[in-house]
């Protein structure tokens, strides 16, 4: 699926975000933002930018397929946006900045607690010159506690909340220990738990019925959000006193609901019910397994997973994996491959949802360190967002940017000519 610009306006049209963030957490919540039809600035620092710019391999591919120097990881999370280079440490750089806050409706950072302060840039500043601002701070650990000065890193919080723990094979097994989730999950969720903040808080300041006018503060912790989406292993936790631990594919709670070997590979069965049991028991010709005391409910089958297994492993090996995704495929029993992102990509109900994405490049884009034209990639394959909005659907504005590509027409937009802004640009501020 190829796209440019969608005509609707999104649900977020005419809202400006400041995007003072880097790295995966804050800009995957300001992308969420600018996908919904938000105008995000994203500030990037002269000359480096993003640090996620530098994370490769892989690098994108120029049209004779070398690699370019843009990492393909920036990609994931800066669609959409306008990218600025400003040096907030340089006081003309701090005045451009407050000067775009003044006119903000958000602003998104992710720096150490009480880092910007230095700066003129922290929220009490800025709500002095804006009071109808949200200000949304994203760290590791929040603005108060013990650990409030510590960095915070997604597979460092991966393994403080516990998720470390209860991910991979148990330790008595081939490769068991401790196992990181292969997405910086994290980062991800925190950066889904702060666009649903910013926009709650837009609603508390613009709602016609009960609206304040005012802004607020948000802070979010990427710890915070580690314990929260623990989810039911937390909630087993906090009922019984009991640390669950790792159970490799096994689900704690379900049975079957795992993976098995096939003759061929492996597959997936999703049983959630005693009704879907009873189906693939019918289907694989064991009906009196779904009479059996100990596999007719759900709790008696993940009482009795042992035995249960040691009559289905054998079993789920003695067709292909395609066979067995084809023989429940009408019985309303949920089953499927184990893709590689390959095959993901290329499996028919993605391809079908427009899942992958091409957004085109300019054919050339200024560098804002040199003012220089610079070759770049045509297109941009990225993945389209999942959200299906039917009047106000996400549209899809601007290919990821190169570093300081909307510079000058930014400034422009602020009210500086063209000395002004070769001034600042000749004294380094941007």
């Amino acid at each position: 699926m190829n796209a440019s610009v969608a005509t609707p306006q999104g649900a977020l049209a005419g809202i400006k975000v400041l995007d003072l963030s880097r790295v995966l957490a804050g800009p995957w919540a300001t992308q969420m933002l600018a996908d919904l039809g938000a105008d995000v600035i994203k500030v990037e620092r002269p000359v480096a930018g993003d640090d996620t710019r530098h994370w490769g391999p892989p690098f994108l591919k120029d049209a004779a397929g070398n690699d370019t120097r843009e990492a393909s990881y920036f990609t994931a999370c800066n669609r959409n946006k306008r990218s600025i280079t400003v040096d907030m440490a340089h006081p003309e750089g701090q005045a451009l900045l407050r000067r775009m806050a003044a006119e903000a409706d958000v602003v998104v950072e992710n720096f150490k607690v009480g880092g910007l302060a230095q700066y003129g840039l922290d929220y009490d500043s800025l709500k002095a010159l804006n009071p109808r601002l949200i200000y949304c701070s994203i760290t590791g650990f929040g603005q108060d506690g013990p650990y409030a000065e510590r960095a915070g890193y997604d597979l460092m919080v991966q393994a403080m909340c516990g998720l470390m723990s209860i991910t991979g094979h148990a330790d008595g097994e081939p490769g068991g220990g401790p196992l990181k989730v292969g997405v910086a999950v994290i980062d991800v969720f925190t950066g889904l738990y702060a666009s649903n903040a910013i926009l709650a808080a837009l609603n508390a300041r613009d709602n016609a019925r009960c609206g304040t006018g005012q802004g607020q503060y948000i802070d979010m912790a990427l710890l915070d959000v580690g314990m929260a989406v623990l989810a039911n292993q937390a909630a087993g936790y906090l009922a019984t006193d009991k640390a669950p631990g790792r159970a490799g594919n096994i689900h704690p709670s379900l049975a079957p609901y795992q993976d098995f070997k096939t003759s061929d590979g492996n597959v997936l069965l999703a049983i959630g019910n005693d009704g879907q049991f009873a189906r693939f028991c019918a289907a694989v010709g064991q009906p009196a397994w779904a009479q059996d005391a100990r596999f007719a409910t759900n709790t008696a089958r993940v009482q009795n997973r042992s035995a249960l297994l040691a009559l289905m492993v054998p079993l789920m090996q003695t067709r292909g994996t395609q066979d067995w995704i084809a023989l429940f495929e009408d019985k309303a029993v949920p089953c499927g491959p184990i893709n590689t992102v390959a095959q993901a990509f290329d499996d028919p109900q993605v391809r079908a949802r427009g899942i992958r994405m091409e957004l085109a490049c300019d054919s050339a884009q200024t560098n804002a360190e040199t003012g220089s034209k610079q070759a770049t990639v045509a297109k941009i394959a990225t993945v389209a967002n999942p959200m299906r909005l039917s009047a106000t659907p996400v549209s899809y504005r601007h290919a990821p940017p190169t570093l300081g590509q909307h510079t000058d027409a930014v400034l422009a937009e602020l009210g500086l000519d063209q000395a002004q802004i070769a001034a600042l640009r000749a004294q380094n501020a941007i």
